[in-house]
């Protein structure tokens, strides 16, 4: 599986659950969601934050090896990205240490299936200027309910189209199960590196009330499986907030069959 993490290598993987959802009070699980949604808040607005990223460039389909706005040539050299400009040249890596640009840009390879791509973070991005906020659901306790993580023996990889209208693997390491009002649904999840869960979901507001799809994000189950979901911590993929984001789409199986008015909406703008 490969997700993105902003800012240096942007993951398509938000900012996942930050403390663990659940326990405690009314008042203090709605307060734990607050410093969420503001953490969520600085962290997708930081200079070179989600909001930061101006554009996603495979080298298989640059002309010239140009790239618009950056200067210099831009060629794959076995598993690196040799930039030339200058009389010089410079070695990037997929998921390496990024070029810092002069003027504050960013610039970072990554690398998916064989395909190399650049990716570029302005803090003068027009989304950053414009961004207000992220629109969300008002919390309700009703949405955090226990769970249960079931492994499969072995990663199972699923082809999905993804928001950039290619086609990509997703690993799935196994199935969370939930009940919602009496209800058992279960969903297809990846596992993190350090053993979060994380699933790509949609449901009856999708594209309604809320963007298309989200993410939801769960801290490592226990080792009987067990652990809480917070359904108010659903949140908005990457490529709601920049068109150069790979999200992959919902694997089948992954759509809620109710509305979930829970979690993040949309990005408000001003």
């Amino acid at each position: 599986m490969s997700t993105e993490t902003a800012p240096e290598a942007g993951t398509e993987a938000g900012s996942g659950p930050g403390t663990e959802p659940g326990a405690g009070s009314v008042p203090e699980g709605r307060a734990e969601w607050e410093r969420w949604r503001e953490r969520r808040t600085v962290s997708v607005s930081a200079p070179h934050g989600l909001l930061a990223l101006t554009g996603t460039y495979w080298l298989e389909d640059l002309t010239d090896g140009e790239i618009p706005g950056l200067a210099g040539h831009w060629r794959l050299d076995g598993d690196t990205v040799v930039r030339e400009a200058d009389g010089g040249s410079t070695v990037l890596r997929p998921e390496g240490e990024p070029l810092l640009l002069t003027d504050g840009r960013r610039i970072v390879v990554i690398a998916r299936e064989g395909s190399y791509g650049v990716r570029v973070w302005d803090p003068e991005a027009p989304a950053r200027r414009t961004f207000s906020g992220i629109e969300a659901f008002d919390w309700d306790g009703r949405w955090v309910v226990p769970g249960v993580f079931r492994p499969f023996d072995e990663t199972r990889t699923v082809r999905l189209p993804n928001a950039d209208g290619r086609e990509r693997g997703l690993g799935l390491g196994g199935e969370l199960s939930f009940a919602v009002d009496g209800s058992e649904h279960t969903l297809s999840v990846a596992v993190e590196g350090d053993g979060r869960l994380w699933a790509v979901v949609a449901d009856g507001t999708s594209g309604k009330t809320s963007f298309r799809f989200r993410f939801l994000y769960t801290s490592a189950p226990a080792e009987d499986g067990s652990l809480t979901v917070d359904l108010n911590r659903t949140e908005l993929p990457p490529c709601a907030l920049g068109e150069g984001f790979i999200c992959p789409f919902p694997p089948p199986g992954n759509t809620l069959p109710f509305a979930l008015e829970a979690g993040e909406r949309a990005v408000l703008t001003h």
